[in-house]
Order: structure tokens, then sequence, then C-alpha cells
């Protein structure tokens, strides 16, 4: 059975590719921050596993493909799915925002991959990236959102190539406003009704609607598919058209 390692499975993207990847048949290790609701998940399927904790060091993250290696003898997918977003312009953003957005969004899959690497060479495996569509065109008052996507799209493009003969692909998917606890935390900073910033983030969308997570772990699953297997080094967008 193929294994998948997920982060930011708690919630959102993360758990939908839990759910996604354990119902196609994948043993899962959905790694999150928040214990309760990686329960929630596991309920899903007897083909998930959970691992609670911070990311906070390239050595956190050495002991999380550790222990999955240790659970399952092997990793085939590693999905870097963990993020954050904070919002500002270069004036307005911290010393410690700016750190923290690095961080979570950009150094932690760095750590990951790097860590993961040698089993999933061993198994010809994937690793994806979920970046933003803000990593590929400028977001307003987001800079280090913006900056940190941008950098995971250019990690994915750079390990693509030094490891495309080795037989590893390395994947970006780039999804524009999907319907997420990240999005109702950024609501609640504004000062906004839930529902209306929906409906405004959708009615901005050149088709009129946002994405679901599961729509975005369904791209993910492909990805790490055989189907999928002469893709690598792409920034797919997943955004009703708003790159176009």
């Amino acid at each position: 059975m193929k294994v998948a390692l997920i982060t930011g499975a708690s919630s959102g993207i993360g758990a939908a590719a839990a759910i996604e990847f354990a119902d196609a048949g994948w043993s899962v290790m959905a790694a999150g921050r928040d214990a309760a609701r990686l329960d929630e998940v596991a309920v899903a399927s007897e083909n998930i596993s959970t691992w609670e904790g911070d990311l906070e060091s390239s050595e956190a993250c050495d002991e999380l493909v550790a222990d999955t290696i240790e659970e399952f003898g092997r990793i085939d997918c590693l999905v870097n799915c963990a993020g954050v977003l904070v919002r500002g312009n270069a004036a307005d953003t911290s010393d410690e925002d700016w750190r923290d957005t690095m961080h979570v969004n950009l150094d932690v899959p760095f750590y990951l991959s790097r860590a993961a690497l040698p089993y999933l060479l061993s198994t010809a495996g994937s690793i994806v990236n979920i970046a933003s569509d803000w990593g590929l065109r400028a977001g307003a008052d987001h800079v280090a959102y913006c900056a940190s996507k941008g950098g995971l799209v250019m990690l994915t493009r750079a390990m693509a190539k030094d490891h495309a003969r080795e037989g590893l692909r390395v994947n970006a998917i780039c999804p524009g406003d999907v319907d997420t606890p990240m999005l109702a935390v950024e609501a609640e900073e504004l000062g906004e009704d839930l529902e209306d910033f929906l409906a405004d983030a959708a009615e901005d969308s050149p088709n009129g609607r946002i994405a679901e997570p599961g729509e975005v772990a369904s791209l993910a699953l492909y990805l790490a598919g055989d189907a999928a297997r002469h893709i690598t080094g792409t920034a797919i967008s997943i955004d009703g058209g708003a790159t176009a």
C-alpha cells in the first residue's frame, strides 16, 4: 500500500487530502497541531494515522518523517499543505509576522522535503506543494504570504529539475480562494460577515465561485498517482480562471 505524509491535515485542504488519499486506498500520516481535529479526520478512515505537534524546527520535521517511516516503512508522496496567512504590506509587516509566515509556508516544506527525499527516491515518489495563485501573481496587502508562496513555487521547480532523472516528481498546486478556516479567520480579522465575505470572493472569481477543499485534494491525489507520471515541475492553478 502506498503511503502519503500530509501536513496541515487537521482542517481545510489538508484534512480533505488526508480523507481523499485514504479513500483511494493509501495509508496516510495526517500531521497537524490540533489533536481534537486530527481525531475527527482519522474517524473518516482506518487508513489514517495522526501525528500531533508543531513543526517549529528542522529537527521536528526530521522527527515527523522518521515517525512516518517507523509506522509505515516508506513514503510515496509528501503533501506540504500547512500554511498561514498574515495581512499587511511591507510597512505593516513585523519581523515576527514575516519570519513566522516564511517558516510555516516555505521553511517547513523545504525541511520536510529534504528529510523525506531519500525515501521518496527509493519509491520513485512525489511531492505536492500547496502553494497559491498569489505565488504566481501579487495580491494586495499580503506581502509575506505572496513572497512565501512564490518561494514555494520556485522550490517546487528547482527540486523537480534536480531530481527528475532519479524518478522523483515535484509539483505545486496554486489555489485561489478556497472555503477553508483560513478565509473564515481573515473575514473575522476584517470584521466582515463570513457569508458576505465568501460571496464577495466568489464574485471576484471569473467563474463566480470559490473552490471546495475536496477539489484541491482531488488534484493532489491525481498528481501523486501513476496517471501523472510525466508531470513534474508544474505549478497548476485551480482558481476559476483568476490567473488566466
